[in-house]
């Protein structure tokens, strides 16, 4: 005699990924429909929203690309994400552009970014007068002089106001020598 058990007789083994009885440790992501377990999954505070960390990485460095530093849930709830929040899950790289990207819109905030003047070195520099107006300043990189008032190349012997009411023709270094002589 050959006795087998059917599927309705047989005793269902225990799951170990499970994390209450009948519950899946798998959770779906929104953005690349696959199902991933709870600890690949990133939780948005202030959202139901589901996304794995891998998707949630790549939003975050697709809106810095874009230079966009207020990066919201890629659901549809208005949600912000947090710098520090996402940080564990970024890469140090994508991290470290999320920094920069907010620090330089504090400084543009604030008016305290200027680059040199001259081409061959358009280095970034901070203007950390306090309200000070200054005009006459020596780039720390190429070390020329350049008018911090007027962002171009020193204007020795006329002040801003005059040379912004020049025009532009009027206003090549050969141009501003002959006015000097002049005076």
């Amino acid at each position: 005699m050959n006795i087998r058990a059917t599927s309705s007789m047989l005793k269902p083994k225990a799951r170990k990924s499970a994390t209450k009885a009948g519950e899946s440790s798998l959770s779906f992501c929104e953005i690349c429909a696959e199902r991933k377990e709870r600890r690949q999954m990133f939780p948005i505070s202030g959202c139901s929203h589901s996304f794995c960390s891998d998707c949630i990485s790549m939003h975050v460095r697709t809106k810095l690309e874009g230079n966009i530093t207020i990066i919201m849930c890629p659901g549809d709830c208005r949600v912000i994400l947090e710098l520090e929040a996402c940080r564990p899950l970024l890469p140090k790289e994508v991290v470290n552009l999320w920094e920069d990207l907010l620090c330089e819109e504090l400084l543009c905030a604030t008016g305290g970014r200027l680059y040199c003047p001259f081409k061959d070195c358009s280095a970034l520099l901070l203007n950390d007068n306090q309200g000070e107006v200054i005009a006459e300043c020596e780039c720390p990189f190429c070390h020329r002089l350049f008018c911090a008032q007027c962002h171009v190349p020193w204007h020795p012997g006329i002040d801003c106001e005059e040379y912004q009411n020049l025009t532009e023709d009027e206003r090549g270094r050969e141009d501003l020598m002959v006015r000097k002589l002049v005076k």
